[in-house]
C-alpha cells in the first residue's frame, strides 16, 4: 500500500518561473514552493480536480510522470491519510497554479522504514511537480463523467450496427449459409472428423489462419498460409497450437466453437466481436468491434479425466389398487 502510494502521485515540469514564488510548509513537514502567475480560489475539499504531476527523487531522477503516460490525474480532495498523497497541499494551490512540494521520507516511511525503496534516504525528500489544471464540484465532476459515458455508448452502438451490416454482407458476397449459435458465432464444418468431441479441460492442437473480413491474415500457425500473407512472425515455430479448451486461454469464439466439433474436424469459424476482441480490438490489424474469420483443423484431442455424473434412480412407489369385485356373502 505504501509503494503504491509513492508512485501514483506525480508532477510537471514548470512553465515560467517569472510569476512571484510563495514558500509554505504543512504541519507535517512538506515543504511547497507555489507560481501562480494569477492568483485564484483556493481548492476546497471535496473539489474533483485535474492536474499534471511528475515524481522525482532529489538527485532528479524521474519516476513518475503523467506526460509520459498521456493523461493527467483526476481525483477528489479528501483528508489526507499520508503525506504523499499531497491532500494537505491541493488547498493551498488555485486553478493553473504550479508547485514544487518536496515530501520527507522519514515522514511518509514512518512505522514502515523497512519498506523505503534504496533510492530514498533517510532524512531526505521525494519531489514532485504539479501543475492545476482544472477544479469541479463533484455535480460538475459527474455530469462531465455521464455526458462522457453516453458519448462512447452512443459511438459503441453505431459500431455495434456498422459491424452487424459488414457481417451479413460478407455471408452474402461470399454466399455462406453457416450454423449459428444462440452466442452469435457462425461456423461451417467442411470436414467433419470421426473421432469423439473434446470436453472442456481437454487439450487440443489446432492448427489455423485467422483473417478479418476484408481478407487480411493477421495469425497463422501454418507457414504456408503466413509466408503467402506476407506475415513476419520471426522465431514463429509452425504447428498447431495447444492449449486447455473451454478455460478460457483463448477467445471466447474458439472455446465455443472447438467443443462443436469432432476431433479431425476441418471447419470455418466466423466470430462476431464480442466473441473475439471486443471493442478494443488486438494490435492494428482488429480495430475494435472487428468480426473474425478462422479456418481450422481439431487436429488432435488429449483426453483429461472427467467426472461421471450419474442421476439417482428414483425409487418405484407401490400403488395398492382397490378391488373391485365384490366378495360372495
Amino acid at each position: 500500500m505504501m509503494k503504491n502510494t509513492i508512485y501514483i502521485l506525480l508532477a510537471l515540469c514548470l512553465p515560467s518561473l517569472k510569476a512571484a514564488a510563495q514558500v509554505q510548509t504543512t504541519g507535517k513537514g512538506v515543504q511547497c514552493q507555489i507560481f501562480s502567475a494569477n492568483p485564484g480560489k483556493k481548492l476546497s475539499p471535496n473539489d474533483v480536480i485535474t492536474f499534471q504531476a511528475v515524481q522525482k527523487t532529489e538527485k532528479d531522477s524521474v519516476l513518475f510522470s503523467t506526460y509520459e503516460q498521456g493523461q493527467p490525474i483526476r481525483t477528489q480532495i479528501r483528508p489526507s491519510t499520508n503525506p504523499a498523497d499531497l491532500m494537505d497541499v491541493f488547498p493551498l494551490l488555485s486553478v493553473n497554479d504550479s508547485a514544487v512540494i518536496k515530501v520527507p521520507v522519514d515522514t511518509v516511511f514512518k512505522g514502515h522504514e523497512t519498506e523505503m525503496p534504496a533510492m530514498f534516504t533517510k532524512g531526505g525528500y521525494m519531489v514532485f511537480n504539479i501543475k492545476v489544471l482544472k477544479a469541479q464540484t463533484l455535480e460538475e465532476a459527474m455530469a462531465e463523467r455521464n455526458a462522457a459515458m453516453a458519448k462512447l455508448q452512443a459511438e459503441a452502438t453505431k459500431l455495434k450496427t456498422a459491424e452487424s451490416a459488414s457481417l451479413a454482407e460478407y455471408l452474402k458476397t461470399n454466399k455462406l449459409a453457416p450454423r449459428i449459435t444462440p452466442s452469435g458465432l457462425r461456423y461451417i464444418v467442411k470436414t467433419a472428423g470421426k473421432k469423439p468431441k473434446p470436453l472442456s479441460g481437454d487439450t487440443v492442437y489446432v492448427n489455423y489462419t485467422g483473417r478479418t473480413l476484408d481478407g487480411k491474415v493477421f495469425d497463422s500457425s501454418i507457414e504456408e498460409d503466413a509466408k503467402a500473407a506476407g506475415l513476419n512472425q520471426p522465431g514463429r515455430t509452425y504447428e498447431p497450437i495447444s492449449f486447455a479448451v473451454g478455460t478460457s486461454r483463448v477467445i471466447k469464439g474458439w472455446d465455443e466453437g472447438l467443443l462443436l466439433l469432432n476431433e479431425g474436424s476441418k471447419a470455418t469459424f466466423i466470430i462476431p466481436s464480442n466473441l473475439a476482441y471486443g471493442e478494443h480490438g488486438a494490435g492494428e490489424d482488429i480495430k475494435p468491434f472487428s468480426p473474425l474469420v478462422f479456418d481450422l483443423e481439431l487436429v488432435k484431442v488429449v483426453r483429461v479425466p472427467h467426472k461421471t455424473v450419474t442421476t439417482p434412480l428414483k425409487k418405484k412407489t407401490a400403488v395398492r389398487k382397490r378391488s373391485t369385485i365384490k366378495k360372495k356373502n
